[in-house]
């Protein structure tokens, strides 16, 4: 165990039996009155946000996370199956742990998954952007690039999103994978 104030921000902490991660942390004295931590947690289970005040001397159990890459390999029933790059070892992940960016990764991405004391993953982060071919979108006319107008694509994984009017079938587009949106065309 250790103390409140050994905390910091990006920490993980287990808090009323849940693993959280710290995302704001403020020590505040107002005034006569004694001195707090205001804590902002995230649950990464369910992605609740919690806020609490916890005195100086209060203890938290600081948890071990360790990071590491792993190739996303394909998916099995509600599980993806990722390879670790240094020892092939395969594990499977589960698929709520990528939240709103699964719909946006494919095969090959590499995926930067956090263990709690090397076991059981517990959170898993996209790369920011991927790149996507586009299979099928309206044809887009000369001369279209001077407006904001923005018109759907179906993408390679069948995820349709909007992407400006001078892209078209067959382009490869860098795509946002926290959002799903158009960042640029690629070469």
């Amino acid at each position: 165990m250790a103390s409140i104030s050994d905390l910091s921000k990006g920490n993980y902490m287990r808090y009323n039996g849940e693993v959280m991660q710290v995302e704001e942390l403020q020590h505040r004295t107002p005034g006569n009155l004694r001195a707090f931590y205001q804590i902002k947690m995230r649950n990464v289970r369910n992605g609740r946000l919690v806020e609490n005040r916890f005195r100086p001397g209060d203890s938290a159990e600081i948890l071990r996370v360790e990071t590491k890459e792993y190739n996303y390999l394909y998916q099995d029933g509600d599980s993806l199956v990722c390879m670790d790059n240094e020892t092939f070892e395969q594990i499977y992940l589960d698929k709520n742990l990528l939240g709103d960016s699964l719909a946006y990764i494919k095969e090959g991405v590499t995926l930067l998954i956090a263990f709690e004391d090397g076991k059981d993953p517990i959170t898993a982060q996209a790369p920011p952007h991927v790149v996507l071919e586009v299979q099928y979108t309206e044809p887009g006319l000369a001369g279209d690039t001077a407006t904001r107008t923005l018109k759907a694509a179906k993408m390679e994984n069948g995820v349709e999103i909007k992407v400006p009017l001078f892209v078209n079938t067959g382009d490869k587009i860098k795509v946002d994978t926290s959002n799903g949106a158009y960042v640029e065309r690629v070469k």
